[in-house]
């Protein structure tokens, strides 16, 4: 939970472009990732990312909450749908590397989402829970990839999304507050260790099951980094600072955190 929020937009596309679709910002516009996927071109993904960095640094904006890094392989699937670049994992991959090599080339943050893939969901996480039953091979031959490719692009951060995946998990707790899908297999199986922001915190597949102090708590256990638009800030805040009084979070976890958001401010600030 820091500023870094407020300086931040997700940009990636017409469906979500809070200042391309502004009335009062004059900037290029894009047509949705789907149709750029669908050019078969990752140079026009450098393209959008580039464009969209350079604008937004003009602004005064330090990152945004792109690319989308889903895999469009369920077509029931409403809430990603041509917010992807489409169904072929390794033309995604392709797409997200250079949107992000086009995005931080302007000196602003990219962000990876929604890990581990929230394409084969049917269900919207704005308002309930969104499940996928993929095995984790099945994982690993698709929705990872795109996530691999972002990473070794050096994405500054990565979003856990509100997916429940009961393979891996055994239950339905969302991978934003789980250590064996954020650790497990973001940061030990596909090597991140940049920064890990949750989606928003306020959204129905948390706030339908969970109290905003006890998940700001589960975020840091399970290794996430910035917890995001917390639906009561103030309870989110004092958890975690009990948390850490209280020795549930230790303060080497939270030093852990710390490190990854300072390394990565300091990075752009250098450049």
């Amino acid at each position: 939970m820091t500023k870094e929020a407020l300086k931040s937009y997700p940009v990636g596309g017409p469906l979500v472009a809070r200042i391309a679709n502004s009335e009062t910002i004059q900037v290029p516009t894009f047509p949705n990732m789907q149709e750029i996927g669908n050019t078969l071109e990752p140079e026009k993904a450098y393209e959008v990312g580039n464009t969209i960095g350079g604008y937004l640094k003009q602004l005064g904006f330090n990152l945004d909450f792109a690319p989308v890094a889903d895999v469009a392989v369920n077509p029931e699937n409403q809430v990603i749908g041509p917010r992807s670049f489409g169904n072929d994992p390794n033309l995604v991959s392709q797409m997200v590397a250079r949107e992000v090599e086009g995005m931080q080339g302007q000196d602003v943050s990219a962000v990876l989402k929604h890990f581990p893939g929230h394409g084969d969901t049917v269900e919207d996480s704005h308002e309930q829970a969104a499940v996928s039953n993929k095995t984790i091979e099945e994982l690993r031959g698709t929705e990872f990839l795109p996530f691999k490719a972002g990473i070794k692009a050096d994405a500054d951060m990565v979003m856990a999304g509100h997916i429940s995946i009961p393979t891996i998990t055994g239950d339905y707790t969302p991978a934003s507050l789980s250590e064996q899908i954020i650790t497990g297999c973001l940061r030990n199986e596909l090597g991140y260790d940049g920064i890990v922001i949750t989606d928003s915190m306020s959204m129905g597949a948390i706030v339908n099951y969970y109290d905003p102090a006890g998940a700001a708590v589960m975020v840091i256990q399970a290794g996430g980094d910035m917890i995001l638009m917390p639906q009561d800030f103030l309870a989110a805040r004092q958890a975690v600072l009990d948390a850490v009084n209280n020795h549930t979070i230790t303060e080497e976890r939270l030093d852990e955190s710390l490190h990854r958001i300072y390394r990565k401010k300091l990075g752009r600030m250098k450049k």
